[in-house]
């Protein structure tokens, strides 16, 4: 049973000493992200303009940019541990104060600043988490340590989080699925924070002045190495479409001829693709190379799958199933940029939390620059030319790649050049 073992977490690529904290991942963002799916809505129909909604929304996205950029500095500043304790104590904090008060009396602006509050609780407890793997993990299989990352974070927060609400608010109503969440979280952290004892990031953090010069080294980073800065822009562009496609893309395929329930199996099919293919795509990178991976698969990949989705409803005669397989496809492609976490960090030989900070600032924009290109263009490009920025943002993501060579030219296995 022992050898098993051996073998399983050699093979995966998962650091044995952190294997309870990837499940400790995968329940921490169940509980955390069970309300993205319906809370809009249920707002709306509680009174709340579409406005107040949108703005309650943008503010809580904000401060997951900024607490994502700040995961990493202050995984390296004050240690990895400190800084997913204090991510789940401004989660719960932010909970208590929205679901306790803000949210059953719709105080409209302690609803901002609570579930604002609530926002740094992921990037700060998971994005630390990425941290620590890259100091857990040997560069051999690092690929496939941040794909498994990959894999339980998005599992959790879209997946499992999405299928349990679903569930849960026939169950026992809407504010007592959102108390539930607390419960989650808290088993979550359990697994993550209790049950790891790898000490491989004990070293990082410091007295003040190091923690001080460590906030500055998430910015003054990009400048010592520019290629975390490229690394930082095509992680933006990554998932920028993730966030645009929703604001135009279901009323596009009504006009089509496709249902919201169509329009919105299809959209859960891409993800559940993209869930598996973070788990491949981890261990293609370490075979392919990194940025061979996130530069054909990702840039190229999405690119062209991208352009694919928006015209097969023309191109196949609004077949179901054409835009089902497209979109599973550009689910997919979205996860080869899954490397860049295993590459943005390597480029560095310290200070990986803020070449991570950086990496997870790009995860964070996008949650305003995707909405923010349809805002803007879709009035005088409307639907088409918005896809083609979308596609072309792909291709120049892909180009900007080719430019983040490794130091000392890394080779990952089977000998391919990143």
């Amino acid at each position: 049973m022992k050898n098993f073992s051996n073998t399983f977490f050699e093979k995966s690529g998962i650091p044995r000493q952190l294997a309870w904290g990837y499940l400790g991942i995968l329940i921490f963002m169940m509980g955390d992200g069970m309300e993205q799916g319906w809370l809009s809505p249920y707002l709306i129909e509680r009174g709340m303009t579409m406005q107040q909604s949108a703005t309650l929304f943008s503010a809580y996205g904000i401060i997951i940019a900024v607490s994502s950029w700040l995961s990493g500095v202050l995984a390296e500043g004050l240690g990895v541990k400190k800084t997913m304790f204090a991510g789940l104590v401004l989660y719960l904090a932010g909970t208590l104060g929205f679901v306790g008060y803000a949210l059953p009396g719709l105080h409209n602006g302690a609803m901002l600043i609570t579930y604002a509050l609530r926002g740094f609780g992921y990037p700060l407890f998971a994005y630390s988490f990425l941290v620590w793997i890259t100091y857990a993990s040997s560069k051999k299989s690092l690929g496939r340590a941040v794909g498994w990352f990959w894999f339980v974070f998005t599992g959790g927060l879209v997946v499992l989080g999405a299928f349990y609400s679903s569930w849960a608010i026939t169950r026992i109503g809407y504010m007592n699925t959102l108390w539930s969440a607390v419960g989650w979280v808290l088993i979550g952290a359990f697994f993550a924070l209790v049950l790891v004892k790898d000490k491989s990031a004990s070293g990082i953090g410091g007295g003040l002045k190091d923690k001080l010069n460590e906030l500055l080294k998430g910015l003054t980073i990009v400048r010592e190495e520019p290629k975390v800065l490229l690394g930082g822009l095509v992680r933006v562009i990554n998932t920028t479409a993730q966030f645009a496609f929703p604001v135009f893309l279901p009323i596009y395929m009504a006009q089509h001829g496709f249902s919201t329930t169509e329009w919105l199996q299809i959209w859960g099919t891409i993800f559940t693709s993209n869930i598996v293919f973070n788990l491949i795509f981890g261990f293609v990178g370490d075979a392919f190379g990194w940025r061979n991976t996130v530069m054909w698969f990702g840039g190229v990949g999405c690119g062209i799958s991208t352009l694919l989705l928006y015209y097969s409803p023309q191109m196949f005669d609004h077949s179901y199933w054409a835009v089902m397989i497209s979109g599973v496809i550009w689910g997919a492609m979205l996860a080869g940029y899954v490397p860049l976490s295993a590459l943005v960090p390597s480029l560095v030989d310290k200070d990986k939390g803020a070449a991570m900070a950086i990496l997870n600032l790009g995860a964070g924009l996008p949650v305003f620059i995707g909405p923010a290109i349809v805002g803007i263009f879709i009035g005088t490009i409307g639907n088409s030319g918005v896809i083609w920025i979308l596609a072309i943002l792909y291709f120049i993501s892909a180009l900007l790649t080719k430019f983040i060579t490794l130091p000392d030219n890394v080779k990952t296995i089977n000998h391919v050049k990143q």
